[in-house]
């Protein structure tokens, strides 16, 4: 911006005070003053939109270059994927060629049920938590394994006389 000094500014005054006069000056000087921080304020927010904008296009530059980036891994990965089944088919082809028997020829053949184990039922009581803690310990630690209502509590240990 321009470069006041503090003669220039001392001159200004000097000049203004003779031309507009000592009643009016204060109010002037105020307009000025409004006025100038008002283009200030506009310059400030001028500036700040252009950054905006300038980070906004690297913004958007980075996101298109990283799509580029996702999308050859993609496709590399896949084709890398493609290959490696076609060679795993092949081979597999090449292994089993050479076998003729009646498990292979047979329509019903499944690889894999040979091998899988068979399902087996949990015991009876698989339902029920099963505590880290054993039970004899904790009726000997005297820890309460259930709950009981104030009401039971207190008919329980009510002195044998006082029953009703």
């Amino acid at each position: 911006m321009i470069d006041f000094g503090f003669d220039k500014i001392a001159l200004i005054g000097a000049v203004a005070l003779i031309v507009i006069g000592p009643e009016k000056l204060p109010r002037v000087a105020r307009t000025v003053g409004a006025l100038l921080g008002k283009a200030r304020r506009y310059v400030a927010d001028v500036k700040a939109e252009v950054n905006r904008s300038i980070e906004l296009e690297e913004l958007q530059k980075m996101k298109t270059q990283f799509e580029d980036a996702a999308r050859d891994v993609e496709s590399s990965v896949t084709r890398e994927v493609n290959e490696a089944s076609a060679a795993f088919n092949q081979t597999f082809q090449d292994a089993t060629s050479g076998l003729h028997g009646n498990l292979l020829d047979s329509p019903i053949y499944d690889p894999l049920a040979a091998t899988a184990p068979q399902y087996k039922r949990p015991d009876k009581h698989w339902r029920l938590k099963r505590s880290a803690v054993p039970r004899w310990y904790k009726q000997r630690a005297g820890v309460r394994t259930h709950t009981q209502s104030g009401a039971a509590r207190v008919a329980r240990f009510r002195p044998p006389g006082l029953k009703k």
